[in-house]
Formats: structure tokens, C-alpha cells, sequence
């Protein structure tokens, strides 16, 4: 029943993909509607890649925006510095963000707990005040690319990062060594009682959300015209993609859509009517969210289907 239940949600997921897909050539596609939803993918496609660690293995990473912020610089710096194609620079963003998750990793994870977060948070904002000594211009397309400058194929790459995460993250939690990060995450002791590799499997979780998140920071970079290459290891980022997973709900699959959905909209909303105390409005909001729904938004539609089996019955 609650494999079914996935699949429903996976395929509810794939046929909004084919909405989305479609979107820029309906009435709909303005490019402030587009920029709208890139922006949402964005923080979605984060947010999915700091719960593929955190959902799973049980380890908060607060120096998530450190991956996001290599991703997004190797790409800029190779695209349009060295000048060498964009997918070759796109890949070698979330290269560079992966080869980082190793190298920090390995001593990193032999932290527990708080420990860890605190390590990653330090490693984040070490790397941002250097990034940001080293590259204190701003970052400009140069004329030909502005001139070639189309929205388009920024959001279809948004939108294609996001599903690929999705289905890399499904994919995960149906396999054996998805199984193997949720004992971890449930009870480590008992995981590695019964034969699972607890280091080799928090590593891997960590390379490959930090790859995850290089990717998603490569398309921040293809996206914006110009920034601060220390803007992206800001921890804004981070704290922004802990939000959205837990108010969307974490550990599943759905919850960091649904988070960066109310956080991006409310936000805006927010924002633009109540300038001076949007941001206090919105701290209580999801304060109220996480007290009444624990489980986040995702939990309304368990709640809803316990309701109608009482009912029933």
C-alpha cells in the first residue's frame, strides 16, 4: 500500500514536470512568470539535494550553500572565463563540489550530531570570506552572451536539474543502499550490527548531495547576468533549503516541492504587500507550520487519507 502510495506521488510528480515542460509556450510564459519559477526550482532542487543527507542519513549539513556556491563558481570561471562549452563547465561544477564532499568528508563525518554542523557551517563561511577576497568583482556576461541571452533555456535547465534530482532521490530511497542510509538514520548502532557500512554510506549520501547541489549552483550561474561570486556561499542558502524540507516535510519525497511552493510564493506575497514586517509574518507562519504539522505540509494528505478510512469505517 505505501509503495503504491510513492508511486502515486511519483507519478503526480512526472505529469506536473509535463505542465511545467509546456508552460513557457502558454499564455503563461512571461519571463516574469518564468523567472518566478526558476527562482521555485531553485530553492526546490537545494532543498531536495540538503534532504537527500539529512532525510536519509540523519546528518544536518549546515554548510550546504559551500557546494552550491563551488558548483555555481567552477562553472562560471570555466564557461566564461576559459571559455569552454557550458555543459562541459556544468558537469565539472558538481565535479568540483563531489571532489570537495570527499576531501571534507572524510575527516567531517567521524564528527557526530552537532558537531558536524557546526564543522560544515565554519567550512561554508571560511570559503565565502575567501571566494570573496579572491574574486571581489562582480561577475558579467560578457556582450556576446548577453546579446544570446534567452530565459528559456534557463529555466528548462532549472527544470531538468530539479526532476533529475527527484528521480535520483526516488531512485535511492527504493534501493538496497537506500535502505541501508535509513537504518542509519534510524539507529546507527543496530545499522552497523546488521552489516551495514555506516561510514561508506554517510559519505557517499554526502558526495552525492554535495554533487547535487554543485549542479543546481550551475545553473544559478548560467541563470543570473550578474553577482557577487560570494553571494552564493552565503548561508542564506543553506538555511533557506532547511526551511523549505522542513516545512514541506523531511525525509520524503515530495515535502521540498511543496516547501519551496509556499516558501517562494508566500514570501513573494509577503514581500510585496507588507515590506516592513514581512519577514517577522513569515517567521511565525512556520513556526505554526512545524508546531501543528510536525511532519510537515506533506503531512495533510496522510492526515486526510486517516480521516477518510475512519470515516469509512
Amino acid at each position: 500500500m505505501l509503495r503504491q502510495f510513492a508511486d502515486w506521488r511519483l507519478g503526480g510528480i512526472l505529469l506536473m514536470a509535463a505542465i511545467l515542460i509546456y508552460l513557457p509556450s502558454t499564455s503563461w510564459g512571461s519571463e516574469n512568470n518564468l523567472t518566478l519559477m526558476i527562482s521555485l526550482f531553485t530553492v526546490a532542487s537545494l532543498a531536495s539535494s540538503w534532504n537527500l543527507l539529512a532525510g536519509l542519513v540523519g546528518q544536518v549539513n549546515l554548510g550546504h550553500a559551500a557546494f552550491f556556491g563551488l558548483g555555481s563558481l567552477v562553472t562560471r570561471q570555466l564557461w566564461l572565463i576559459e571559455e569552454k562549452s557550458f555543459s562541459l563547465a556544468f558537469l565539472a561544477g558538481g565535479g568540483a563540489a563531489a571532489l570537495a564532499a570527499i576531501v571534507v568528508g572524510i575527516p567531517a563525518l567521524r564528527l557526530k550530531g552537532v558537531y558536524f554542523s557546526v564543522g560544515t557551517l565554519a567550512l561554508a563561511e571560511a570559503l565565502r570570506l575567501t571566494v570573496g577576497n579572491l574574486f571581489p568583482k562582480i561577475s558579467r556576461l560578457p556582450g556576446p552572451a548577453l546579446r544570446a541571452y534567452e530565459i528559456e533555456p534557463r529555466y528548462y535547465l532549472s527544470l531538468g536539474v530539479l526532476i533529475g534530482i527527484i528521480l535520483t532521490v526516488y531512485l535511492l530511497r527504493s534501493s538496497r543502499y537506500g535502505l541501508g542510509m535509513m537504518a542509519i538514520r534510524e539507529d546507527e548502532e543496530a545499522a552497523r550490527s546488521i552489516g551495514v557500512n555506516v561510514f561508506g554510506h554517510t559519505l557517499f549520501a554526502f558526495v552525492l548531495s554535495s554533487f547535487l547541489a554543485g549542479l543546481v549552483g550551475g545553473t544559478f550561474a548560467y541563470f543570473h547576468v550578474s553577482y557577487y561570486h560570494s553571494l552564493t556561499f552565503t548561508p542564506t542558502w543553506t538555511f533557506d533549503a532547511v526551511l523549505v524540507t522542513f516545512i514541506g516535510g523531511i525525509g520524503t519525497l515530495t515535502g521540498p516541492l511543496v516547501g519551496a511552493a509556499f516558501f517562494v510564493l508566500v514570501r513573494d506575497e509577503l514581500a510585496s504587500n507588507l515590506v516592513n514586517v514581512h519577514l517577522i509574518i513569515f517567521g511565525v507562519i512556520f513556526i505554526l507550520v512545524v508546531l501543528i504539522l510536525p511532519g510537515g505540509l506533506v503531512d495533510l494528505s496522510t492526515r486526510f487519507s486517516r480521516w477518510i478510512r475512519s470515516f469509512r469505517s
